[in-house]
């Protein structure tokens, strides 16, 4: 008994440190796969001994939260679903009762509440019992009505979410490695408890509604579905959901399985509930789980495979990353040959060697993951040199988690992936500078410091008869170089690739220092940690940069070769301050529509995707254009205007 006392405890303790790293910090420290095991294992043993801990996974929900957002108390407390991978469990459960399945969306849950037809309040699910109120987050989610038909307290709940494209789109523009989000959920997690929701805005954030909580005098003739329906008319998008029996539940559980590989939405399985509502509430709850639904989570396809070897992937911040290459095999329709590690601690807990015999998976279908290690012969040696730069290793322990670093501050890799950054779109936008060209030429010696790329002329003969160039080529960049002198400090700064501090950060902190660029230089701690949206963390990596001799000297060189355009927060903020733009269509008097985007947002306004009646203008060359966009501006009385009508506006 003792003994199996000592490994309840045990596993409390790794489970609510593995939800911690990934709720809190967005951290992984297991497999999605390990962690149901454990948990299984966990549950198993609390039945047998009869003894549940007070901090036990099994049957606290979530953790507090930790942020400046305001918190609320939930009027009743958000339970989890008890889950099932079995269908035969799903038919118990249904009996002979009609049931609704749906997607289990894998996202952040947010409770909405509308009175008088608006929306007055959005809390995030939280802990269950306490959740952080992001209503001004929540206005500029891409499909949320902001004024519905309804007069009535409607309360509903659903499931932001952020889908694969723009994830995918989102991570391409993150040049460091360990920056990028893991999966959908960490991100959208992340954009839905921004502190300035513009953020939030550019992140694509989409909600589905998936519980209907509260509506008065409304008839549902006592039905999920119905209500279902009637929030569609409201005009929400619901969850994509079926009406199924103990008959039918398998055939429907295939074809969420069958769409779920071409599914653009992250989900990690399905949810029953039963459609008749007072049956359902009837059945009341146990200590954790309501008893009127259940979760059925997905029979992860796995394959076993050999692997061939461990590849270490550095960044420019010099994080080595463990990468498993292993003999291609089938999963869910694609073939697949390599995995992502996360980091030492993970890559210790499977014990992974060299030959190893490997259980593979792809995590919600997509994902790509190591589940189990049958040889575990632990062989791997962690390098002690850069596989880059020869310098030496040291490992660290992150949000305890051990990586691996690169110490070495000259090293190739860190200098490949800054410079890679440097000429990124959103930052210098040096067109013709690809990660293999700053290669060759920082081989080549042409390239030392940020300031070289501006002196390029120098090796004109050499880059003409460099091969894969040319005159043309050379003419071309030459011209995208000359061209990105002219730019502002907004993009200076982001340029730089200061850990932390991505281009939202960079413009907090320039509009709050007025872009004077040396006052932006000598911030102090309290200064920075004062502006809205930069915590200790951004703060303390920001000063450690303009603390560098070395960084002063190379910031020095490069404004020389730069033209920075004047910005003033406190005098041009106020010609579009508070107002709302769309832009549509070809633009004619700026470069491209993101540099009119800029412009908006120098000036105090802001750019959203969609028309809304948030909106005061849609700007649009072609104003007699049956767009969409249009369509919706005229519906709403939204005033659509030409760039020279901006222009106006704007002088």
């Amino acid at each position: 008994m003792d003994e199996k006392n000592s490994r309840i405890k045990e596993l409390v303790n790794i489970l609510n440190k593995a939800s911690k790293a990934y709720y809190q910090e967005s951290t992984e420290i297991m497999s999605n796969y390990e962690y149901d095991r454990l948990y299984d294992e966990l549950s198993a043993l609390e039945k047998e001994t009869g003894i549940i801990l007070s901090n036990s996974p099994t049957v606290n929900v979530g953790y507090e939260v930790l942020s400046r957002l305001p918190k609320e108390t939930h009027e009743s407390p958000m339970l989890s679903l008890d889950k099932t991978k079995e269908v035969s469990a799903l038919q118990e459960f249904l009996g002979n009762k009609k049931g609704i399945i749906s997607w289990k969306l894998d996202g952040l849950t947010v409770v909405l509440t509308y009175n008088d037809g608006e929306l007055k309040k959005a809390v995030t699910r939280g802990n269950g019992i306490v959740g952080e109120v992001i209503t001004n987050n929540a206005k500029v989610f891409k499909n949320i009505p902001l004024k519905i038909a309804y007069k009535g307290e409607l309360i509903i709940r659903g499931e932001a979410v952020i889908n694969y494209s723009d994830f995918k789109k989102i991570n391409d523009e993150i040049t460091e490695i360990e920056s990028k989000y893991k999966n959908p959920r960490n991100l959208c997690s992340g954009s839905v408890r921004q502190l300035n929701n513009e953020i939030t805005s550019k992140r694509n954030v989409h909600f589905y509604a998936f519980a209907l909580i509260k509506a008065e005098n409304v008839d549902f003739k006592n039905s999920i579905d119905c209500q279902f329906q009637w929030l569609r008319q409201q005009g929400f998008d619901v969850v994509e959901h079926y009406i199924t029996d103990t008959h039918s539940i398998e055939e429907r559980v295939r074809f969420f399985e069958d769409k779920i590989r071409t599914f653009e939405l992250p989900s990690d399985g399905l949810v029953i509930m039963y459609d008749d509502i007072e049956y359902g509430n009837s059945l009341g709850t146990t200590s954790k789980f309501p008893r009127n639904g259940i979760a059925f989570k997905w029979q992860d396809e796995t394959a076993i495979t050999k692997l061939i070897r461990i590849e270490w992937s550095p960044s420019r911040t010099g994080l080595i990353n463990p990468v498993a290459v292993f003999e291609p095999v089938e999963l869910e329709g694609t073939t697949v040959s390599r995995a992502s590690v996360h980091n030492i601690s993970i890559m210790e807990e499977l014990k992974l060697g060299i030959g190893d015999e490997i259980e593979v998976y792809k995590a919600n279908m997509i994902i790509p993951q190591i589940a189990a290690n049958k040889t575990e012969s632990g062989n791997i040696q962690i390098p002690e040199k850069c596989p880059v730069c020869g310098g030496k290793t040291q490992i660290q322990n992150i949000n305890d988690a051990k990586t691996l670093y690169c110490t070495n501050t000259e090293c190739q890799a860190k200098k490949i992936k800054l410079y890679t950054h440097f000429v990124s779109r959103d930052a210098m936008n040096i067109d013709g500078l690809s990660e293999e060209t700053l290669e060759k030429f920082i081989d080549s010696g042409y390239i030392h410091e940020f300031a070289d790329i501006y002196k390029l002329d120098r090796y004109e003969d050499e880059i003409v008869n460099a091969k894969g160039f040319g005159r043309k080529s050379y003419d071309n960049l030459l011209e995208s170089v000359e061209k990105s002198r002219n730019t502002n400090v907004v993009r200076l700064l982001y340029s730089l690739g200061i850990l932390n501090v991505g281009l939202a950060n960079a413009k907090l902190i320039c509009k709050y220092f007025n872009y004077d660029i040396i006052k932006i230089r000598t911030a102090s701690m309290e200064e920075l940690t004062d502006i809205e949206g930069v915590g200790e963390v951004i703060a303390k990596t920001f000063i450690d940069y303009f603390k560098s001799d070395k960084n002063n000297q190379t910031f020095d060189n490069l404004l020389k070769e730069l033209n920075l355009e004047k910005m003033n927060a406190h005098t041009e903020d106020a010609v579009l301050d508070g107002k709302v733009f769309v832009i549509t269509g070809k633009v004619s008097h700026f470069a491209n529509r993101n540099a009119l985007k800029e412009k908006i947002e120098e000036l105090g306004g802001k750019v959203t995707g969609s028309v809304s009646a948030n909106t005061d203008y849609l700007i649009n060359n072609d104003a007699a254009s049956n767009s969409t966009k249009n369509k919706k501006a005229k519906e709403l009385g939204v005033n659509i205007i030409t760039e020279e009508g901006f222009l106006e506006i704007i002088s």
